[in-house]
């Protein structure tokens, strides 16, 4: 079967750190706010004079938009990148956990060495020997070809109220430890929880997965996102 040429961007100078970046400043930034300088260097683990210098070289790119004093936002071209790399990112841990037997949560660091080394013809044949998944194993959408992705802001298990059910859509990938103790509560995308109880002062919430109850933090709560079911 022929597979689809996806064409990339001709940003010859961009280095694996550089598009490291571009796609950090989407995830941070798609609150509506712009993606701030403090933020970007705990997400990659770099101090902040070392970030505001590569948003400088980004933005004579053409790539980013600096905001004095707020951060920044990508521009149309630096958004074309950084969804390039995240369709990459999410269709080899798809690939990985479905082709190669990995597991759900021992995927991200793997995926995250070979996400700038993989050609686009290689993703794109990824992609089609697995049917052309739109969601990778942690319910995260992927990227079309074409640049379009579910972008929904999505409420957590942590703004149910008491005696809401809902369906898992997704959760981080960058936490191993975290997808295996969400394992361990059988929450997994598409699954059904419901909110049995919810202690006060920020105490824990009281879960309700195929048939068991399970506490859990604020926090952790938090981090998986759901759709709500009406009845």
């Amino acid at each position: 079967m022929a597979t689809r040429r996806v064409s990339e961007p001709s940003h010859g100078a961009l280095t694996g750190q550089a598009e490291d970046y571009l796609k950090v400043i989407y995830e941070k930034a798609q609150g509506g706010e712009p993606a701030a300088t403090t933020a970007i260097a705990t997400a990659l683990g770099v101090a902040p004079a070392s970030v505001s210098g590569m948003l400088q070289r980004l933005a004579r790119l053409g790539l980013v938009r600096v905001e004095r004093y707020r951060g920044a936002r990508l521009a149309p071209a630096g958004r074309t990148v950084a969804l390039q790399l995240i369709r990459r990112h999410r269709i080899i841990e798809s690939y990985l956990v479905t082709r190669l037997g990995f597991a759900w949560d021992d995927v991200h660091a793997e995926a995250e060495r070979l996400e700038h080394a993989a050609s686009a013809e290689l993703v794109e044949r990824m992609a089609a020997a697995l049917g052309h998944p739109t969601e990778d194993p942690h319910g995260a959408p992927i990227p079309t070809a074409e640049g379009k992705v579910d972008e929904r802001r999505l409420q957590s298990i942590a703004d149910l109220p008491v005696g809401a059910t809902a369906r898992v859509v997704r959760m981080s990938d960058r936490d191993s430890e975290f997808l295996r103790y969400l394992a361990t509560l059988g929450v997994r995308p598409g699954a059904t929880v419901k909110v049995a109880a919810r202690a006060p002062f920020d105490g824990p919430i009281t879960l309700t997965v195929r048939a068991k109850r399970h506490q859990v933090g604020v926090a952790a709560a938090a981090r998986v996102f759901v759709e709500a079911k009406t009845r």
